[in-house]
């Protein structure tokens, strides 16, 4: 496929004015490198799902100082199911020749070159990019991180799936029918279809992020729940 012409990032949170601010400004700088290496565009949406805390204010209140090199949008609702969320930021993107979308979580900080290296593997034809996930070491023990890295080998080919660190062509979301209403689980069960596509894909450690080792997630299969499960053993 081509190189992608527009870039849009999509995360949902639910209650997460604490690591949003540290999420978007990851997102912010990945963003600015993109247009400095590549002239692409990019735009970002903050899910804002069934929030009670300040979240809405962390988003706005970045607003003025993001316009007008990036454009930092939200859409609000009760979603309930991730799956919503995730697809609901994603019908908010006006329909653009050459869109890819990438979507990560508001607890979970990007690399500077999070999207240059997604443009570049699009641009060498992948329409479906998976990318890894580790937590980040100051919410582990030195025993629980290397418990953690005992079980996990991040490499070329890896096994995961992660809803936190994804990339795809619009048009092979649309071909696949798009994010599914699911509570847990909504980004294996999207990968699967657009595979099932014959969309061209790879699973790569080159855009690793890092997300927060908190165990009480808001997923309730999410990342936290399994990082629970994994250190209890």
């Amino acid at each position: 496929m081509p190189a992608p012409e527009h870039l849009a990032v999509v995360i949902p949170a639910r209650n997460e004015e604490k690591l949003l601010p540290a999420s978007l400004a990851s997102v912010a700088t990945a963003a600015q490198t993109l247009r400095e290496q590549y002239g692409i565009p990019a735009t970002v949406t903050v899910v804002l799902d069934s929030c009670t805390d300040g979240s809405l204010n962390v988003v706005t209140g970045l607003q003025p100082a993001w316009a007008p090199e990036l454009e930092l949008s939200t859409v609000e609702g009760s979603f309930g199911l991730v799956g919503a969320a995730r697809a609901a930021g994603i019908d908010a993107q006006p329909q653009r020749p050459g869109l890819w979308i990438a979507t990560t979580d508001a607890d979970t900080v990007v690399p500077r070159d999070w999207l240059v290296r997604q443009c570049r593997l699009a641009g060498a034809g992948y329409g479906l990019i998976l990318g890894t996930v580790v937590p980040d070491a100051a919410d582990l023990s030195a025993r629980e991180l290397a418990v953690w890295e005992l079980q996990h080998v991040l490499e070329e080919g890896h096994p995961y799936i992660h809803g936190a660190n994804l990339g795809f062509s619009a048009a092979a979301y649309r071909r696949a029918g798009g994010f599914a209403p699911l509570e847990a689980h909504e980004d294996v069960d999207l990968v699967a279809r657009i595979k099932a596509t014959g969309t061209a894909w790879i699973a790569t450690d080159e855009t690793r992020v890092i997300t927060s080792g908190r165990r009480d997630g808001r997923a309730p299969e999410g990342f936290s729940r399994f990082l629970s499960q994994l250190l209890a053993r």
